[in-house]
């Protein structure tokens, strides 16, 4: 059995869709299931089990001899949310209690760590994990995965095989039910179909013009790939980067839409919020090197492929993954 914790969300369900297609049905899938907003992302997929993520943990201890592998995908991911005793017991116990059931049963672990644990950046972005314990997260949940991270590093004993992946700007099918923590072509999709027109926000940095501001967006397909390749691959335990390995700029990001969607370019600029100006991040890139040094050759989408995709096969029919 192959477990997805998380399995109901925006990269979960993606997974859940990517093994499926490749001839895995023994899927196990772990999460609050009282949520009917994620519900589609499930239909139609291959399952065998159901679990509540509550009983989850001790699910593992009467199961273990029967699984396989566990992606452990599931956490409260909403930046918003500053009730640390949330993101302590969601985050970072859970998470604990997770991989302490894969040490005891020598059970491979693909966990999601964040890119929101480099905070504005001060030590950059690589994957170094000498660097992890003087990183500075910006938020509650990027503080979180960056204990977990911490915790992780410091113990003694491991599973056989596991893997922190430090996800940058994911977007892309299966993220309808997220609402304002959606991708940021989920909203320019909708926006400029309702209003013919994309509002960016203004640069409040000298040196950078407006719409200049840069992300690595990294596309769900790929995410799910590099989920695969490690469940094959089991060796070359660590903490890696997982964007597309190149900065974009929102402008670019805004006229991919527009192009996919085959509409004239309007776009606008509007002050940044200043509740979030201070810790607005001007420039994310992952160094992809560490990945691609244990053997991970397939190329990343463009930003413009990777839109072109999304907005023509799903967002324009409203499909899913």
């Amino acid at each position: 059995m192959i477990i997805v914790t998380g399995a109901a969300g925006f990269i979960g369900s993606c997974l859940v869709s990517k093994l499926n297609s490749s001839g895995y049905n023994n899927i196990v899938v772990v999460d609050d299931f009282s949520k009917t907003a994620k519900e589609k992302n499930l239909e139609g997929k291959n399952i065998m089990h159901w679990v509540e993520r509550e009983n989850f943990v001790n699910w593992i201890g009467s199961n273990q001899e029967e699984i396989e592998f566990i992606f452990h995908l599931g956490a409260r991911t909403d930046t918003t949310e500053f009730d640390r005793e949330v993101f302590n017991k969601l985050n970072l116990n859970y998470s604990k209690d997770v991989w302490t059931k894969c040490v005891d049963y020598q059970i491979p672990l693909v966990y999601a760590s964040s890119a929101a644990t480099y905070g504005l950046g001060e030590l950059g972005y690589g994957d170094d994990e000498s660097r992890i314990p003087q990183l500075m997260p910006l938020n509650p949940y990027g503080e979180s995965k960056n204990e977990f991270d911490k915790w992780a590093l410091a113990q003694e004993k491991k599973p056989f095989f596991w893997a922190g992946l430090k996800f940058f700007n994911v977007y892309g099918p299966n993220e309808y039910h997220k609402g304002r923590m959606a991708s940021v072509i989920f909203h320019a999709f909708n926006q400029i179909n309702e209003t013919s027109k994309m509002k960016l926000f203004r640069s409040h940095k000298e040196g950078i013009a407006d719409g200049h501001q840069e992300r690595d967006f990294v596309s769900v397909t790929d995410v799910v790939q590099v989920c695969e390749f490690l469940m094959h691959h089991r060796k070359d335990s660590g903490i890696y980067n997982l964007g597309s390995g190149k900065a974009r700029t929102f402008l670019d990001l805004a006229r991919a839409v527009f192009k996919a969607l085959g509409k004239e370019e309007n776009i606008e600029f509007i002050d940044t919020p200043e509740d979030i100006r201070d810790t607005y991040q001007y420039y994310t890139e992952a160094p992809m090197e560490k990945l691609r040094s244990i053997g991970y050759e397939i190329p990343f989408l463009s930003l413009e492929q990777g839109i072109g995709d999304y907005v023509s096969n799903y967002l324009s029919s409203k499909k899913y993954y």
